[in-house]
């Protein structure tokens, strides 16, 4: 009878730490990422220009890169059911599970004349960046570029958290960086 109860213990001792071990990994956040998937902006002020699109894949993440020829001066960064065209309001189609609707205050040509100047011109508006097989991107498809501001829609596998940051330089220029998660 002893014998019995030991094992009764041991497997009810088991079962415990078996039930509540799942419970205290889901607390901790994947790769030490406590990002949201919350809208994220940063003020308007000023301009810069468009110079480059590109993107990176990370152990935990992947990484969008907007390359800009001065201090990036505002974004607007969040979920979206649909990326819609600067100035048109037509769907631009998008990969993936979620979308983000990337906004920055960065416009495309040094002047808005007769004669405007491209500071980027994409080969493929609609694949900027090929992720083809990547972990967590599905599309990177440029919606436009509207009275200083340009729209880029990045197609992703589900809604998951992500993160948004600049950085200056090299030079004058600066980046803005959008970070994916690869899951919860």
């Amino acid at each position: 009878m002893k014998r019995w109860l030991a094992a009764l213990a041991a497997a009810t001792a088991l079962g415990m730490t078996a039930w509540v071990a799942p419970a205290a990994a889901a607390d901790r956040a994947y790769c030490g990422i406590g990002w949201g998937s919350l809208p994220k902006e940063a003020a308007w002020a000023g301009s810069a220009h468009l110079t480059g699109v590109r993107a990176g894949r990370h152990a935990c993440f992947d990484r969008l890169v907007l390359d800009l020829d001065g201090r990036q001066s505002g974004y607007s960064v969040r979920y979206v059911t649909q990326i819609k065209r600067d100035g048109s309001g037509f769907v631009v189609p998008v990969r993936g599970g979620a979308k983000l609707e990337i906004v920055s205050r960065a416009d495309e040509d040094l002047s808005h004349g007769s004669m405007p100047v491209p500071t980027y011109r994409a080969a493929n508006r609609a694949e900027l960046v090929d992720v083809a097989g990547w972990r967590t991107f599905r599309q990177v498809a440029h919606a436009g570029t509207f009275e200083g501001h340009t729209t880029i829609g990045l197609g992703v596998r589900a809604r998951l958290p992500y993160r948004v940051f600049t950085v200056n330089g090299p030079g004058a220029g600066s980046r803005l960086v959008i970070d994916v998660a690869h899951r919860w």
